[in-house]
């Protein structure tokens, strides 16, 4: 648990500062150590974290975009629940880490995801899976939003994190997938959560400072490698 505490309040700082960060790695450590706590207690958490960010930018949100995201998440969370209670994830973590790693190798060189309604919709659906199956589901919609401001990213994605992993735990609980230690893990993983999120001010103020979209894109990369390696090797 001091190892994983240690993991938490990391990716608590980078999330405070970019605006996704905790499952990328509070997660893989999370299941090497302690595989019968996920995805609930990182889901836990991402559901928590949200709420210190919004306190701070809530009046920055998107919306518009949300609500197109938030149409692909929905069902896909159901997917994503489903896949958890009658299969391992591994599969599904290299296909969606695949496709991570293709759309940040697109945007740094050729293209930039187009802010539409369809586009939107899709990275919600990509999130909803990979999210409610691994607890890493912020890259997608991210990537959509790598060129925006900081406020508006940080605070866009706090609302869909809060919302999805909601989701999330709800569907998880309701394939019996949700257990006691999960929530009592998060619990105790908070005071560190809550202190990473603190000490981002720092990171904020750089990545605010033009360095949002490498960090972004950088933070994308890692997590998707993240996902296949952990598939792989898990």
């Amino acid at each position: 648990m001091i190892v994983l505490a240690v993991a938490v309040f990391l990716g608590a700082a980078v999330q405070g500062a970019i605006g996704l960060g905790l499952g990328l790695l509070a997660a893989p450590v999370a299941t090497l150590l302690a595989p019968e706590l996920m995805p609930g207690t990182l889901l836990w958490l991402s559901m928590l974290l949200p709420v210190f960010t919004l306190a701070r930018e809530w009046a920055h949100v998107d919306w518009w975009g949300l609500r197109w995201a938030f149409a692909g998440r929905v069902p896909a969370t159901v997917l994503g629940a489903w896949i958890v209670s009658v299969s391992s994830p591994r599969v599904l973590s290299v296909v969606v880490g695949l496709v991570i790693l293709l759309a940040v190798a697109l945007t740094v060189r050729t293209i930039r995801l187009p802010m539409r309604r369809g586009v939107l919709a899709a990275a919600g659906t990509v999130s909803g899976i990979s999210g409610t199956a691994t607890s890493i589901g912020g890259p997608p919609l991210a990537l959509v939003y790598q060129g925006e401001r900081g406020p508006l990213v940080r605070s866009t994605l706090a609302v869909y994190f809060l919302i999805g992993a909601a989701f999330s735990l709800v569907a998880l609980a309701v394939v019996g997938e949700l257990g006691r230690t999960q929530t009592v893990s998060a619990l105790w993983l908070m005071p560190a959560m809550v202190a990473g999120f603190a000490a981002a001010s720092t990171l904020r103020a750089v990545a605010d400072g033009g360095r949002l979209r490498p960090a972004v894109m950088v933070v994308c990369a890692v997590s998707a490698v993240t996902l296949i390696v952990r598939a792989v090797v898990g």
